[in-house]
């Protein structure tokens, strides 16, 4: 008797199952519903699904943003828009805002005044962020740096580090048409203290303010440079205390000096601090607008903002605007600029 003990080499039947109408795909209107409501509202075969957890990380994310945002589109964007719809109308601060084109820009390209104070401006959005980054980053370095050597310190900083940026930072807190003010008493002509300490030695003091363009060009710029230097002082302090002690360690042991160590350790690791620095810096001085109002007269310098103010008080409310979109355009490029200078290899460490 002969037994067949042949294999069946045929694969299986696949299994068919049928899918109950519960684990069915929930159709799009259930699911769009499904991301509207809370988790725990939400169907079983749609809260496990993948594009359910994906909509409603987004979800979680959009609530978050959503009220920040709507605030920020209302009191930020939409002034922004409003003005550069007004740029194009020849409004005057009635109910009335009838719509000229390129007029008000036409008119600002021709006008000789606009030139003078943005020439003011732009020199002072190039010379004084070079000049308050440079003392803020020497002075922060001497504070942070500048100290003896100290036993098992590769650097150490000075005696009394946190005192300096206290003194230092301290013009920030005061008001700017303060500061003007008290400025415009220093350099008053006949009775200021630096012209009252050269009589005292025998020199005539010239007339900062009152007279020559250049000299109240220079007065501006040290009270832009005063006034905000403190508070890069404290920013550049606090960069470079993040610096690991161990890489000046390193660069010590090379040989490098206190010169060679911040121009070859320092200043490119705290590059990013000082590139937002330079942008903070030269919008600030693209505006000077209370500084120069306040302490310098109208006939010898007027920045831009300046110069926007006095078409305001006359009634030029379309013409305001326009150089207001001029000074928004002015302040993008300078960022976008700055950046693309200043763009280098992010350094790790």
């Amino acid at each position: 008797m002969t037994t067949d003990t042949r294999v069946d080499s045929s694969p299986p039947p696949k299994k068919t199952t049928e899918r109950t109408p519960g684990s069915k795909p929930a159709n799009r209107l259930l699911f769009l519903l499904a991301v509207l409501l809370p988790p725990r509202f939400t169907p079983e075969s749609v809260r496990y699904d993948r594009r359910y957890r994906t909509l409603d990380k987004y979800r979680f994310i959009a609530g978050f943003l959503a009220l920040p945002l709507a605030f920020y589109a209302l009191f930020v964007i939409s002034p922004f828009v409003q003005a550069i719809y007004y740029s194009f109308t020849d409004w005057s601060g009635g109910p009335v805002a009838n719509f000229i084109g390129f007029d008000n820009f036409t008119k600002m390209w021709n006008d000789e005044r606009f030139w003078d104070s943005l020439q003011v401006s732009v020199t002072l959005a190039v010379v004084a962020p070079v000049l308050t980054l440079v003392l803020g980053m020497f002075f922060a370095y001497m504070i942070t740096s500048g100290g003896r050597h100290r036993k098992g310190q590769a650097i150490a900083g000075v005696a009394g580090s946190s005192f300096y940026k206290v003194v230092y930072f301290f013009p920030q807190v005061l008001s700017v048409a303060i500061i003007a003010v008290v400025w415009g008493r220093v350099f008053n002509t006949n009775s200021g203290l630096i012209n009252g300490g050269l009589d005292k030695v025998g020199i005539a003091g010239p007339a900062w303010l009152g007279g020559d363009r250049s000299l109240a060009l220079i007065a501006v710029l040290v009270v832009l440079s005063w006034s905000f230097v403190g508070f890069y002082v404290v920013l550049f302090s606090a960069a470079m205390g993040a610096i690991p002690k161990d890489i000046y360690e390193a660069a010590l042991l090379d040989g490098a000096g206190r010169g060679r160590t911040f121009f070859s350790v320092t200043l490119p690791l705290i590059w990013d601090t000082v590139r937002t620095g330079w942008i903070y810096m030269g919008i600030q001085a693209l505006d000077s607008f209370a500084i120069v109002l306040v302490m310098v007269p109208e006939h010898v310098l007027k920045v831009t903002p300046v110069f926007l103010y006095e078409r305001f008080r006359d009634g030029q409310y379309g013409y305001a605007t326009s150089i207001g979109v001029v000074l928004l355009v002015l302040s993008m490029a300078f960022s976008l600029i700055v950046m693309r200078i200043g763009n280098r290899d992010r350094i790790e460490y």
